[in-house]
């Protein structure tokens, strides 16, 4: 996950005080709000059940903070949940993934137990599924598959992703839903039009297909989706295959279709909107699709097309870096660039840095490491990783008050929650609703115009980067180049 913490909000308490709440963006988008006595109860949870060593919390200060004293501690906040964020102990233990949707749904305020979402299949077929504000994105899964009557053993193969239309009618996806989130609240407040919540598969290596394609309920996720990409484009069909797959769909033959779409360039691959990287020469106008264990790049120069494909286990390490587009920092979303720098084994022992510009840099980032975590996890012999249950621990609320959170992060998180009335004072309630906006603020742009530059000339880094180091290129030789 790629955290940042990129502004305050000032709150009012229901006495009167006023307080400094921290807004923590998770993979690009904003997520919650918090106080720093949250995060530093949650550090004291974490070194108190975990047996690791823990990123050193920034100190509590003993009179009021200067205005540079908040930037400082802003900043070294970022940097400790970067850190615990990269920690995969924590991640799995469920805490991480508890305390960040318990602060969502603080951040937003009240509770439903009587709501609906809309998911939709890749065809743009909907389900709508009953749910409550404190569903995290793993009950809503369950409630989908029950739905669809789809076997246990294939729930970890899909996932719920949020999609998005431009004006252009292109599709683009966004991200992944996560265990640390509510369907529910992320969907409601990400109302531009043209997002939608969709079901899709989670994992990379198309050989688990042959599983899948062993049941039929997953076997027709598998073809309704295969059909929507070779419909979009996204999957290079010649006139002979396209003919032949038309064909096999009229006939309703979807394993033959399958069987057929399989052998296809960009079979299993995420595309992305065009973009610009620094390679083969500055300001390059590209094309991005990741699948297949490497990261393609389309070039495109003087209206021709040639492809560079990079290993993943040739990046010895990545990161994220924001761009501030001028040489004042502003908070408007349009004046940053996002950009996804990876070091790359281009021959032995010639490491190179490319860096490619584009609003999805972290959606890149994060699909990098879910493809490599899933390649060590089969060479290592292992099952897909799930969430293990930890201790019970204690959420502290802004206004003091504490939930006991049950052993799992889920559906036991879900019932503390119910037992807690989150009201806010009449005081804070025009904060509350500055903030619910904030998960509609970050939209997603219209697609580049590969003809032009959109970058300034006079740039300037004012967030700090975040790295990813990779696991699986300690594992090539010299015979893998």
């Amino acid at each position: 996950m790629h955290f940042s913490i990129p502004d305050t909000q000032e709150f009012i308490d229901t006495a009167g005080n006023t307080y400094v709440g921290y807004n923590i963006h998770i993979n690009g988008l904003f997520h919650c709000n918090v106080r720093y006595k949250q995060l530093h109860n949650f550090h004291e949870q974490l070194a108190k059940d975990l047996d690791l060593s823990l990123p050193l919390f920034p100190p509590k200060k003993f009179f009021p903070l200067t205005t540079n004293q908040q930037e400082e501690r802003r900043l070294s906040l970022e940097k400790y949940i970067q850190s615990i964020g990269q920690n995969e102990v924590i991640s799995h233990s469920g805490m991480l993934n508890a305390f960040l949707l318990n602060a969502q749904h603080e951040t937003i305020g009240g509770f439903s137990n009587n709501e609906s979402i809309d998911i939709f299949l890749m065809n743009g077929c909907k389900i709508v599924i009953s749910v409550s504000l404190g569903d995290h994105t793993g009950v809503v899964l369950k409630k989908v598959y029950k739905h669809l009557k789809l076997p246990e053993q294939y729930y970890s193969y899909f996932a719920l992703f949020v999609v998005a239309q431009d004006e252009g009618n292109s599709v683009y996806l966004l991200r992944k839903l996560q265990n640390f989130e509510s369907p529910f609240i992320t969907n409601k407040h990400m109302h531009n039009i043209g997002k939608k919540v969709v079901l899709g598969k989670n994992y990379w290596d198309i050989a688990y297909d042959l599983e899948l394609m062993n049941n039929a309920v997953a076997m027709n996720l598998l073809y309704v989706q295969a059909v929507a990409e070779t419909q979009r484009g996204w999957i290079i069909t010649k006139d002979e295959s396209k003919d032949y797959l038309v064909t096999l769909q009229n006939q309703g033959k979807k394993k033959e279709y399958l069987d057929v779409v399989r052998t296809l360039k960009y079979y299993g691959y995420i595309q992305f909107a065009p973009c610009l990287c620094d390679y083969p020469q500055s300001d390059s106008k590209v094309l991005v699709a990741i699948g297949r264990n490497e990261l393609n790049l389309r070039i495109l120069s003087d209206g021709e097309q040639y492809e560079e494909v990079f290993n993943v286990s040739q990046m010895r390490c990545w990161r994220i870096t924001t761009v501030q587009n001028g040489p004042e920092r502003c908070e408007d979303n349009d004046d940053l660039s996002l950009e996804l720098s990876f070091e790359y084994l281009v021959a032995k022992n010639q490491l190179q840095w490319i860096t490619i510009t584009s609003e999805q840099a972290i959606l890149m980032s994060v699909c990098l490491q879910a493809m490599i975590d899933e390649l060590l996890l089969k060479h290592a012999g292992g099952s897909r990783i799930q969430e293990v249950p930890g201790k019970s621990w204690t959420y502290v609320m802004r206004d003091g008050q504490t939930i006991v959170m049950g052993p799992s992060s889920g559906e036991q998180a879900n019932e503390n929650r119910k037992s807690q009335d989150i009201k806010e004072s009449s005081k804070s309630e025009p904060i509350m609703k500055k903030l619910a906006d904030r998960f509609s603020a970050v939209r997603m742009k219209k697609s580049v115009d590969v003809r032009s530059n959109p970058i300034d000339k006079i740039q300037r880094r004012y967030v700090s980067e975040c790295g990813m180091e990779n696991n699986a290129f300690h594992t090539i030789g010299d015979d893998d180049l």
